[in-house]
Protein backbone atom coordinates (compact mmCIF):
# COMPACT_ATOMS: atom_id res chain seq x y z
CA UNK A 1 0.00 0.00 0.00
CA UNK A 2 1.60 3.10 -1.18
CA UNK A 3 0.89 6.25 0.76
CA UNK A 4 1.64 9.28 -1.06
CA UNK A 5 1.71 13.16 0.28
CA UNK A 6 -0.30 15.83 -0.68
CA UNK A 7 2.45 18.23 0.32
CA UNK A 8 5.29 18.17 -0.79
CA UNK A 9 8.48 19.89 1.15
CA UNK A 10 10.27 22.63 -0.21
CA UNK A 11 13.10 24.81 0.64
CA UNK A 12 12.32 28.38 1.73
CA UNK A 13 14.63 31.06 3.23
CA UNK A 14 13.01 33.70 5.44
CA UNK A 15 13.47 36.59 3.81
CA UNK A 16 11.88 38.89 6.11
CA UNK A 17 14.34 39.99 8.86
CA UNK A 18 16.86 40.68 5.72
CA UNK A 19 14.71 43.61 4.80
CA UNK A 20 14.83 45.06 8.54
CA UNK A 21 19.02 44.58 8.23
CA UNK A 22 19.40 46.04 4.87
CA UNK A 23 17.47 49.49 6.41
CA UNK A 24 19.73 49.57 9.49
CA UNK A 25 22.79 49.38 7.46
CA UNK A 26 21.66 52.03 5.25
CA UNK A 27 21.38 54.16 7.66
CA UNK A 28 24.65 53.70 9.62
CA UNK A 29 25.91 54.19 6.56
CA UNK A 30 24.14 57.80 5.58
CA UNK A 31 24.80 58.90 8.82
CA UNK A 32 28.58 57.86 8.96
CA UNK A 33 29.46 59.35 5.52
CA UNK A 34 27.71 62.68 6.57
CA UNK A 35 30.00 63.03 9.69
CA UNK A 36 32.94 62.16 7.57
CA UNK A 37 34.08 64.99 5.87
CA UNK A 38 38.27 65.06 5.10
CA UNK A 39 38.09 68.43 3.48
CA UNK A 40 37.07 70.62 6.70
CA UNK A 41 39.81 72.63 8.41
CA UNK A 42 38.64 72.20 11.94
CA UNK A 43 38.85 75.35 13.99
CA UNK A 44 36.62 76.66 17.08
CA UNK A 45 35.02 79.89 16.14
CA UNK A 46 33.86 82.11 19.25
CA UNK A 47 30.10 83.72 18.92
CA UNK A 48 30.60 87.49 18.48
CA UNK A 49 27.52 88.23 21.11
CA UNK A 50 29.35 86.78 23.82
CA UNK A 51 32.69 87.42 25.43
CA UNK A 52 34.32 84.08 26.48
CA UNK A 53 37.26 84.67 29.02
CA UNK A 54 39.75 81.68 29.91
CA UNK A 55 42.57 81.95 32.28
CA UNK A 56 44.75 80.07 29.68
CA UNK A 57 47.30 81.65 27.32
CA UNK A 58 46.72 82.24 24.11
CA UNK A 59 49.21 83.28 21.40
CA UNK A 60 47.83 86.17 19.13
CA UNK A 61 48.71 86.31 15.53
CA UNK A 62 47.28 89.18 13.96
CA UNK A 63 47.43 90.07 10.04
CA UNK A 64 47.13 93.54 8.51
CA UNK A 65 45.47 94.72 5.18
CA UNK A 66 49.05 94.98 3.85
CA UNK A 67 49.39 90.91 4.58
CA UNK A 68 51.90 92.15 7.64
CA UNK A 69 51.75 88.79 9.93
CA UNK A 70 52.17 89.75 13.98
CA UNK A 71 52.75 86.99 16.39
CA UNK A 72 52.46 88.64 19.94
CA UNK A 73 53.17 92.25 18.53
CA UNK A 74 56.78 90.67 17.21
CA UNK A 75 55.98 91.14 13.08
CA UNK A 76 57.18 88.31 10.98
CA UNK A 77 57.64 87.63 7.67
CA UNK A 78 55.29 84.61 6.12
CA UNK A 79 57.62 82.19 5.39
CA UNK A 80 58.92 82.06 8.99
CA UNK A 81 55.45 82.49 10.43
CA UNK A 82 55.17 78.54 10.73
CA UNK A 83 58.61 78.14 12.92
CA UNK A 84 57.78 80.90 14.93
CA UNK A 85 54.32 79.80 16.00
CA UNK A 86 55.92 76.18 16.87
CA UNK A 87 58.80 78.13 19.21
CA UNK A 88 56.07 80.25 20.92
CA UNK A 89 54.16 76.78 21.38
CA UNK A 90 57.20 75.05 22.66
CA UNK A 91 56.05 71.81 23.54
CA UNK A 92 52.44 72.60 24.86
CA UNK A 93 50.04 71.67 22.33
CA UNK A 94 47.09 72.64 24.34
CA UNK A 95 47.72 76.53 23.43
CA UNK A 96 45.24 78.26 21.43
CA UNK A 97 46.28 80.50 18.56
CA UNK A 98 43.88 83.71 18.36
CA UNK A 99 44.00 85.07 14.68
CA UNK A 100 43.03 88.63 14.20
CA UNK A 101 41.94 89.19 10.61
CA UNK A 102 40.48 91.92 9.02
CA UNK A 103 36.98 91.69 7.34
CA UNK A 104 37.73 92.60 3.82
CA UNK A 105 40.69 90.23 3.76
CA UNK A 106 40.63 87.43 0.69
CA UNK A 107 39.52 84.15 2.14
CA UNK A 108 42.67 82.62 0.54
CA UNK A 109 44.87 84.68 2.99
CA UNK A 110 42.88 83.31 6.06
CA UNK A 111 43.13 79.75 4.64
CA UNK A 112 47.02 79.99 4.24
CA UNK A 113 47.32 81.04 7.61
CA UNK A 114 45.01 78.08 8.84
CA UNK A 115 47.01 75.25 6.78
CA UNK A 116 49.74 76.29 8.98
CA UNK A 117 47.74 74.94 11.74
CA UNK A 118 46.13 72.13 10.02
CA UNK A 119 49.71 70.60 9.16
CA UNK A 120 50.95 70.79 13.26
CA UNK A 121 47.47 70.42 14.55
CA UNK A 122 47.41 73.22 16.47
CA UNK A 123 44.04 75.19 17.81
CA UNK A 124 43.33 78.43 16.06
CA UNK A 125 40.29 80.13 17.03
CA UNK A 126 38.98 83.40 15.54
CA UNK A 127 38.83 86.88 17.12
CA UNK A 128 35.25 88.91 16.13
CA UNK A 129 34.42 92.20 17.40
CA UNK A 130 31.04 92.23 19.26
CA UNK A 131 27.46 93.33 17.26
Amino acid sequence: MAIKRNKRFHAEVATSSLSDIMFFLLLFFLIISTLANPNVIRMTLPKSKNNEKTNKQHISLSVTEEKRYFVDKEEVPFENLEQTLLSKMGGDKDQTVVIRIPFNMQVQDLVDVLQIGVRNKLKFVIATSPK
